[in-house]
Protein backbone atom coordinates (compact mmCIF):
# COMPACT_ATOMS: atom_id res chain seq x y z
CA UNK A 1 0.00 0.00 0.00
CA UNK A 2 1.50 3.60 -0.54
CA UNK A 3 1.76 5.25 2.07
CA UNK A 4 3.50 9.12 3.34
CA UNK A 5 6.71 8.84 1.32
CA UNK A 6 5.31 7.64 -1.54
CA UNK A 7 2.13 9.76 -2.19
CA UNK A 8 4.24 12.36 -1.10
CA UNK A 9 6.74 11.35 -4.15
CA UNK A 10 3.73 11.04 -6.33
CA UNK A 11 2.57 14.29 -5.32
CA UNK A 12 6.10 15.98 -6.08
CA UNK A 13 5.85 14.27 -9.36
CA UNK A 14 2.96 15.90 -10.42
CA UNK A 15 3.70 18.94 -9.58
CA UNK A 16 6.83 18.84 -11.51
CA UNK A 17 5.00 17.52 -14.61
CA UNK A 18 1.49 17.71 -14.48
CA UNK A 19 0.73 20.93 -12.19
CA UNK A 20 0.29 24.17 -14.86
CA UNK A 21 -1.74 22.05 -17.63
CA UNK A 22 -5.12 21.88 -18.65
CA UNK A 23 -6.99 18.56 -18.03
CA UNK A 24 -8.80 17.75 -21.52
CA UNK A 25 -10.75 14.97 -20.50
CA UNK A 26 -10.97 12.09 -17.94
CA UNK A 27 -12.05 8.46 -18.62
CA UNK A 28 -13.49 5.98 -16.00
CA UNK A 29 -12.78 2.68 -16.72
CA UNK A 30 -14.12 1.55 -13.22
CA UNK A 31 -17.46 2.58 -12.13
CA UNK A 32 -17.00 1.39 -8.47
CA UNK A 33 -14.05 3.72 -7.89
CA UNK A 34 -15.60 7.17 -8.39
CA UNK A 35 -17.13 7.65 -5.04
CA UNK A 36 -19.26 11.30 -5.55
CA UNK A 37 -21.00 12.41 -8.41
CA UNK A 38 -21.50 16.35 -7.67
CA UNK A 39 -19.77 17.65 -9.18
CA UNK A 40 -19.32 15.33 -11.90
CA UNK A 41 -16.00 14.00 -13.62
CA UNK A 42 -16.54 16.00 -16.56
CA UNK A 43 -16.26 18.81 -14.79
CA UNK A 44 -12.70 18.50 -14.50
CA UNK A 45 -12.69 19.09 -18.76
CA UNK A 46 -11.19 22.39 -19.72
CA UNK A 47 -9.21 23.08 -16.34
CA UNK A 48 -5.76 23.97 -15.17
CA UNK A 49 -3.95 21.48 -12.97
CA UNK A 50 -2.88 24.17 -10.34
CA UNK A 51 -1.58 21.82 -7.58
CA UNK A 52 -1.01 18.33 -6.26
CA UNK A 53 -0.48 17.65 -2.19
CA UNK A 54 -1.02 14.93 0.04
CA UNK A 55 -3.80 14.54 3.55
CA UNK A 56 -2.22 11.43 5.11
CA UNK A 57 -2.46 8.25 2.05
CA UNK A 58 -4.76 10.68 0.57
CA UNK A 59 -3.53 12.08 -3.07
CA UNK A 60 -5.05 15.78 -3.62
CA UNK A 61 -5.00 17.32 -7.38
CA UNK A 62 -6.40 20.87 -7.39
CA UNK A 63 -8.22 21.15 -10.57
CA UNK A 64 -8.71 25.22 -10.95
CA UNK A 65 -10.54 25.00 -7.17
CA UNK A 66 -12.13 21.46 -8.07
CA UNK A 67 -10.15 18.67 -6.20
CA UNK A 68 -9.57 15.36 -7.45
CA UNK A 69 -8.86 13.15 -4.22
CA UNK A 70 -7.13 9.65 -4.86
CA UNK A 71 -6.73 6.86 -2.17
CA UNK A 72 -4.67 4.22 -3.75
CA UNK A 73 -5.76 1.45 -1.27
CA UNK A 74 -3.74 -1.64 -1.23
CA UNK A 75 -2.77 -2.15 -5.02
CA UNK A 76 -3.56 0.90 -6.36
CA UNK A 77 -0.95 3.04 -8.56
CA UNK A 78 -0.53 5.81 -10.73
CA UNK A 79 0.97 5.70 -13.99
CA UNK A 80 2.61 8.65 -15.91
CA UNK A 81 1.91 7.92 -20.13
CA UNK A 82 3.75 10.11 -22.55
CA UNK A 83 1.65 8.78 -25.45
CA UNK A 84 -2.11 8.37 -24.01
CA UNK A 85 -4.19 6.18 -26.35
CA UNK A 86 -7.06 8.43 -27.92
CA UNK A 87 -9.99 5.78 -27.61
CA UNK A 88 -11.62 5.79 -24.30
CA UNK A 89 -10.74 2.34 -22.07
CA UNK A 90 -13.38 -0.10 -22.52
CA UNK A 91 -14.97 -0.47 -18.53
CA UNK A 92 -14.11 -3.70 -16.76
CA UNK A 93 -11.08 -4.93 -18.65
CA UNK A 94 -8.27 -5.23 -16.85
CA UNK A 95 -6.68 -3.20 -13.56
CA UNK A 96 -7.46 0.77 -15.06
CA UNK A 97 -9.87 2.85 -12.79
CA UNK A 98 -9.60 6.29 -14.25
CA UNK A 99 -7.80 7.98 -17.17
CA UNK A 100 -6.75 11.76 -17.12
CA UNK A 101 -5.83 13.43 -20.34
CA UNK A 102 -3.48 16.51 -20.44
CA UNK A 103 -3.27 18.95 -22.90
CA UNK A 104 0.13 18.29 -24.42
CA UNK A 105 2.57 21.17 -24.78
CA UNK A 106 3.77 22.62 -28.27
CA UNK A 107 6.05 19.44 -29.94
CA UNK A 108 4.68 17.11 -27.72
CA UNK A 109 2.31 14.27 -27.99
CA UNK A 110 -0.80 13.81 -25.74
CA UNK A 111 0.08 12.65 -22.25
CA UNK A 112 -1.13 12.09 -18.65
CA UNK A 113 -1.53 9.22 -16.19
CA UNK A 114 -3.45 6.64 -15.71
CA UNK A 115 -4.68 4.97 -12.20
CA UNK A 116 -4.56 1.33 -11.84
CA UNK A 117 -5.75 -1.51 -9.41
CA UNK A 118 -4.33 -5.10 -9.17
CA UNK A 119 -6.02 -7.56 -8.14
CA UNK A 120 -9.75 -8.65 -7.56
CA UNK A 121 -9.95 -6.75 -4.14
CA UNK A 122 -10.55 -3.04 -5.11
CA UNK A 123 -10.31 -0.83 -2.93
CA UNK A 124 -9.17 2.31 -4.96
CA UNK A 125 -11.01 5.25 -4.71
CA UNK A 126 -11.90 8.44 -6.57
CA UNK A 127 -13.68 11.68 -5.26
CA UNK A 128 -14.73 14.68 -7.28
CA UNK A 129 -15.04 17.31 -4.62
CA UNK A 130 -14.89 21.19 -3.80
CA UNK A 131 -13.17 20.91 -0.71
CA UNK A 132 -11.04 18.16 0.94
CA UNK A 133 -12.77 18.09 3.49
CA UNK A 134 -15.58 16.25 2.54
CA UNK A 135 -13.92 13.05 1.74
CA UNK A 136 -14.94 11.55 4.97
CA UNK A 137 -11.43 9.55 5.46
CA UNK A 138 -9.59 13.01 5.15
CA UNK A 139 -12.53 14.76 7.72
CA UNK A 140 -11.36 11.86 9.87
CA UNK A 141 -7.27 11.93 10.03
CA UNK A 142 -5.18 12.41 13.12
CA UNK A 143 -2.47 15.01 12.48
CA UNK A 144 0.19 14.05 10.14
CA UNK A 145 3.15 11.72 11.33
CA UNK A 146 5.58 14.60 10.56
CA UNK A 147 4.20 17.46 11.64
CA UNK A 148 3.87 15.99 15.42
CA UNK A 149 6.84 16.85 17.72
CA UNK A 150 7.74 14.35 20.32
CA UNK A 151 5.46 15.83 23.24
CA UNK A 152 2.50 15.87 20.89
CA UNK A 153 3.17 11.68 20.57
CA UNK A 154 3.64 11.35 23.64
CA UNK A 155 -0.26 13.19 23.75
CA UNK A 156 -1.50 11.12 21.63
CA UNK A 157 -0.49 7.54 22.79
CA UNK A 158 -1.60 8.56 26.51
CA UNK A 159 -4.92 6.43 27.61
CA UNK A 160 -4.69 4.37 24.34
CA UNK A 161 -4.71 0.70 25.94
CA UNK A 162 -3.81 -0.50 22.15
CA UNK A 163 -0.79 -2.10 20.43
CA UNK A 164 1.99 -0.40 18.63
CA UNK A 165 1.17 -1.84 15.61
CA UNK A 166 -2.31 -1.22 15.47
CA UNK A 167 -2.04 2.77 16.96
CA UNK A 168 0.85 3.56 14.16
CA UNK A 169 -1.53 2.54 11.74
CA UNK A 170 -4.89 4.15 12.64
CA UNK A 171 -5.42 7.22 10.33
CA UNK A 172 -7.24 8.71 12.79
CA UNK A 173 -4.69 8.90 15.19
CA UNK A 174 -2.07 9.62 13.33
CA UNK A 175 -2.25 9.95 9.23
CA UNK A 176 0.40 8.53 6.91
CA UNK A 177 1.81 5.30 8.08
CA UNK A 178 0.60 2.22 7.01
CA UNK A 179 1.98 -1.72 7.40
CA UNK A 180 5.22 -1.26 6.12
CA UNK A 181 6.43 1.68 7.56
CA UNK A 182 5.24 0.91 10.76
CA UNK A 183 6.99 -2.51 10.81
CA UNK A 184 10.07 -0.28 9.95
CA UNK A 185 9.60 2.64 12.37
CA UNK A 186 9.03 -0.54 15.30
CA UNK A 187 11.80 -1.75 14.47
CA UNK A 188 14.22 1.25 14.47
CA UNK A 189 12.53 1.47 18.03
CA UNK A 190 13.61 -2.00 19.11
CA UNK A 191 9.50 -2.28 20.04
CA UNK A 192 7.67 -5.22 19.69
CA UNK A 193 4.59 -4.39 17.74
CA UNK A 194 1.97 -6.20 20.37
CA UNK A 195 3.50 -3.89 23.30
CA UNK A 196 0.48 -1.52 24.72
CA UNK A 197 0.65 2.19 23.28
CA UNK A 198 0.11 3.36 26.40
CA UNK A 199 2.89 1.82 28.45
CA UNK A 200 5.88 3.70 26.80
CA UNK A 201 8.56 4.78 29.14
CA UNK A 202 10.17 8.11 28.59
CA UNK A 203 12.88 6.19 26.63
CA UNK A 204 10.91 4.12 24.62
CA UNK A 205 8.80 7.46 23.29
CA UNK A 206 11.72 9.04 22.59
CA UNK A 207 13.18 5.88 20.83
CA UNK A 208 9.57 5.72 18.79
CA UNK A 209 9.09 9.46 17.61
CA UNK A 210 12.93 9.02 16.56
CA UNK A 211 12.25 6.32 14.55
CA UNK A 212 9.49 7.40 13.11
CA UNK A 213 10.61 10.48 12.33
CA UNK A 214 13.98 9.16 10.28
CA UNK A 215 11.69 6.34 8.65
CA UNK A 216 9.65 8.63 7.05
CA UNK A 217 12.23 11.66 6.33
CA UNK A 218 14.79 8.69 4.67
CA UNK A 219 11.98 7.34 3.06
CA UNK A 220 10.83 10.56 1.53
CA UNK A 221 14.87 11.29 0.89
CA UNK A 222 14.93 8.62 -1.45
CA UNK A 223 11.65 8.90 -2.76
CA UNK A 224 11.59 12.56 -3.65
CA UNK A 225 12.44 13.00 -7.48
CA UNK A 226 11.71 9.50 -8.73
CA UNK A 227 9.38 9.21 -11.40
CA UNK A 228 6.12 7.28 -10.70
CA UNK A 229 7.50 4.23 -12.03
CA UNK A 230 10.64 3.81 -9.76
CA UNK A 231 8.69 4.51 -6.53
CA UNK A 232 7.59 0.96 -5.88
CA UNK A 233 11.24 -0.24 -6.34
CA UNK A 234 13.00 2.36 -4.14
CA UNK A 235 10.36 1.88 -1.36
CA UNK A 236 11.54 -1.97 -1.34
CA UNK A 237 15.12 -1.58 -1.85
CA UNK A 238 14.54 0.54 2.04
CA UNK A 239 13.27 -2.29 3.85
CA UNK A 240 14.73 -3.88 6.86
CA UNK A 241 12.39 -6.15 7.98
CA UNK A 242 8.59 -5.76 6.14
CA UNK A 243 8.20 -8.32 3.53
CA UNK A 244 11.77 -9.97 4.74
CA UNK A 245 10.19 -12.97 6.49
CA UNK A 246 13.13 -16.13 6.77
CA UNK A 247 15.48 -13.60 5.74
CA UNK A 248 18.80 -12.62 8.17
CA UNK A 249 18.30 -8.99 10.08
CA UNK A 250 20.27 -6.41 8.49
CA UNK A 251 20.90 -5.52 12.24
CA UNK A 252 21.42 -8.74 14.30
CA UNK A 253 21.33 -11.40 11.78
CA UNK A 254 18.41 -13.25 13.61
CA UNK A 255 15.73 -14.40 11.29
CA UNK A 256 12.97 -11.88 10.76
CA UNK A 257 9.93 -13.80 11.69
CA UNK A 258 5.82 -13.25 10.58
CA UNK A 259 2.87 -12.46 12.38
CA UNK A 260 -0.16 -13.44 10.33
CA UNK A 261 -3.87 -12.41 10.44
CA UNK A 262 -6.93 -12.45 8.56
CA UNK A 263 -5.84 -10.17 6.01
CA UNK A 264 -2.58 -8.78 6.66
CA UNK A 265 0.52 -9.49 8.51
CA UNK A 266 3.62 -8.01 10.27
CA UNK A 267 6.91 -8.51 10.25
CA UNK A 268 9.84 -8.58 12.98
CA UNK A 269 12.82 -9.20 14.47
CA UNK A 270 12.83 -11.12 18.10
CA UNK A 271 16.44 -10.40 19.08
CA UNK A 272 15.56 -6.43 18.31
CA UNK A 273 12.23 -6.10 19.31
CA UNK A 274 10.78 -8.80 21.69
CA UNK A 275 13.64 -9.64 23.70
CA UNK A 276 14.27 -13.17 21.86
CA UNK A 277 11.20 -14.18 22.18
CA UNK A 278 9.20 -15.16 18.76
CA UNK A 279 5.69 -13.66 18.97
CA UNK A 280 3.28 -16.29 18.54
CA UNK A 281 1.54 -16.35 15.01
CA UNK A 282 -2.32 -15.68 15.84
CA UNK A 283 -4.88 -12.91 16.18
CA UNK A 284 -5.67 -13.39 19.96
CA UNK A 285 -1.66 -14.37 21.25
CA UNK A 286 -0.48 -13.19 24.44
CA UNK A 287 0.78 -10.11 23.96
CA UNK A 288 4.81 -10.05 24.37
CA UNK A 289 5.68 -6.82 26.65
Amino acid sequence: MPELPEVEALAEFLRENAVGRVVTRVDLAAVQAIKTFDPPLTALAGLELTGASRHGKFLDLDVSGVHLVVHLARAGWLHWRENLPTAPPKPGKGPLALRVHLEPAEGELPSGFDLTEQGTRKGLAVYVVRSPSEVPGIARLGPDALELDAEALGALLTGRHTQLKGTLTDQTVLAGIGNAYSDEILHAARLSPFKAADKLTDDELLRLYEAMRETLTGALDRQLGQRAATLKGEKRAGLQVHARTGLPCPVCGDTVREVSFADTSLQYCPTCQTGGKPLADRRMSKLLR
